[in-house]
């Protein structure tokens, strides 16, 4: 086992005779862990681009309640009657009356 051990550790294993197997493997576990490597970065970075969104969402959701929130009180009656009385119209005092057209049938 010490043998063993201190030809990895020399480097024999690379310059023996059946080295170019060895090579390949080290090569495609080098390739291996590049491409783990790789994807681990990409899902990081969606990761963090899904939480950006996220945050973005819930802040444009707020934004759309108080917008929501003060065109329904720009909606009242009163609000109308206040926003004309500045304006100088009045509501009337005598309430509408309805027109009705009776057809001519032939």
């Amino acid at each position: 086992m010490k043998k063993g051990l201190l030809d990895i550790l020399k480097g024999k294993f690379l310059v023996s005779g059946d080295a170019p197997k060895n090579w390949l493997f080290i090569i495609f576990a080098s390739f291996l862990a590049t491409v783990m490597i790789g994807s681990s970065h990409s899902a990081d970075k969606k990761v963090h681009q899904i939480a950006s969104l996220n945050e973005e969402v819930k802040e444009l959701r707020s934004e759309f309640v108080d917008i929501h929130k003060a065109i329904q009180k720009l909606k009242l009656e009163s609000t109308i009657s206040q926003i004309l009385e500045e304006k100088g119209l009045q509501p009337s005092e005598t309430p509408p009356k309805k027109i009705r057209v009776k057809s001519i049938k032939e």
